[in-house]
């Protein structure tokens, strides 16, 4: 087993630029992949976010780039513009360590295409990253030249399908050459997708990595109860309380963001706002400015969830549970990285009582908390009154009618025998559901 990232054998330029960042160990999604890319595998790989994926295919690519051919060697394509700044930043921190450093270009919807055009008429990048519309629109207009390029890489494909996009990444697809080394990654792997990997993959190797835990075991994942108070103001007194050292604020829609940021900055807070509807040339700098710790607190759309990656995140806060319960897995897995403690805090109501049990279904236990006089303490199960309501109507109705006849009579030793027969209920199910569980 690969404990290293020594093991790998890469390029020394590789090897400093893994030491400044302090990669020491590899995850086990590097660990079981990074290999068969490095032996010309075709792959699939299915992982949850936070697993190491970006890492998995940069690594083995920028290893394998020829510096003296100054042609696309590689593309990778990803579905929002924050995925691609954050890869793109990723593969300059790897590249610029080599003597002559990899020519590592970003092309996203929102930037000035004209610009592009221009300096790739001067020359064409070694990788390409950025977003299936822009790339191909490059491609269309002949302006960038990947027909001879040997990786192609879809992030985040199930993204991608859902928000439209496969079909520009099947058409950028068609344009490779035959000998394609296609790198796949997405969280899942959707029955519509799979048409598009028989197309362009042939015996890849599918790797599905489960994770051990949903959410880190270093995440402390705090069920709040709203109790009808205001949020806005429940949402001030998480980030006033201990001085997070960075929190993450995830809102449902634009209109919320907007309107906690307002609220939180009439506090007198420094909030940075992300969401998809804020320019994208602004939105690029903002996430710098997250980057370099300009500011303590973040307030963003599930855009962010999986398009940013921001080192250092101590709070999460759910000022409401997503529609698509993947997304809280997301969120929540912004904290707790690199075997760092995080809190995550999930702001209810009872009408989140379905999601929360959805939740509790996948795996994901939570700690009631109660913010009491300015304190976050300890809270009661939500559904302690509907547990003990569930207990009493589980009572085989056999033994209520036993328990009212015997406690009629009031005979000698009633109470011993209601006992014993409830424990013998009880065997009963527990041999049922243990046959049960072995012909499952």
């Amino acid at each position: 087993m690969i404990n290293s990232f020594k093991e790998f054998g890469f390029q020394p330029f590789l090897e400093k630029a893994l030491d400044k960042i302090h990669f020491t160990e590899p995850t086990e999604v590097q660990k079981r992949l990074i290999p068969l890319i490095m032996k010309n595998q075709s792959v699939v790989g299915q992982s949850q976010t936070g697993s190491g994926k970006t890492h998995t295919f940069l690594l083995p690519i920028l290893n394998a780039i020829k510096v003296d051919n100054e042609s696309v060697q590689a593309v990778i394509t990803t579905p929002s513009r924050e995925l691609a700044y954050q890869i793109y930043e990723a593969a300059k921190q790897l590249g610029d360590q080599e003597d002559h450093p990899l020519m590592i270009h970003n092309y996203v919807g929102g930037t000035d295409k004209q610009r592009q055009i221009e300096k790739l008429h001067h020359h064409q990048p070694q990788v390409v990253i950025g977003t299936p519309g822009r790339i191909l629109d490059l491609v269309k207009s002949n302006d960038l030249d990947i027909h001879n390029a040997h990786y192609m890489v879809v992030d985040e494909a199930d993204m991608t399908l859902d928000l439209g996009f496969l079909k520009d990444v099947d058409a950028i697809a068609s344009t490779l050459p035959k000998d394609l080394q296609m790198l796949v990654f997405s969280a899942t792997i959707p029955a519509k997708l799979k048409p598009f990997l028989r197309k362009y993959m042939q015996d890849p190797v599918i790797e599905v990595i489960e994770n051990k835990n949903i959410i880190s075991p270093t995440i402390h994942n705090w069920l709040l109860s709203t109790k009808g108070r205001n949020r806005n103001e429940i949402i001030y007194k998480l980030l006033t309380i201990g001085q997070p050292y960075m929190a993450l604020v995830f809102t449902n829609t634009k209109t919320r963001a907007d309107e906690l940021t307002d609220f939180l900055r009439a506090q007198g807070l420094k909030v940075a706002k992300i969401h998809g509807g804020i320019p994208p040339r602004q939105r690029k700098r903002v996430m710098r400015e997250v980057q370099n710790l300009t500011y303590q607190f973040v307030v963003a759309t599930d855009l962010a969830a999986r398009g940013i990656d921001i080192e250092g995140v101590s709070h999460v806060i759910n000022d409401d549970l997503p529609d698509d319960l993947e997304f809280f897995i997301h969120r929540v897995g912004r904290t707790g990285r690199n075997g760092m403690s995080g809190t995550a805090v999930t702001l209810y109501s009872p009408n989140d009582d379905e999601k929360i049990s959805e939740l509790e279904k996948m795996g994901i236990k939570f700690q009631p908390k109660v913010l009491k006089n300015d304190e976050i303490v300890d809270s009661y199960d939500r559904d302690r009154r509907q547990k003990r309501k569930v207990k009493k109507e589980q009572l085989d109705i056999n033994l209520i009618g036993l328990v009212k006849k015997e406690r009629k009579k009031r005979k000698p030793g009633y109470k011993n025998k209601i006992k014993k027969a409830i424990r013998r209920k009880e065997q009963q199910e527990r041999k049922i559901s243990r046959r049960q569980k072995k012909r499952d």
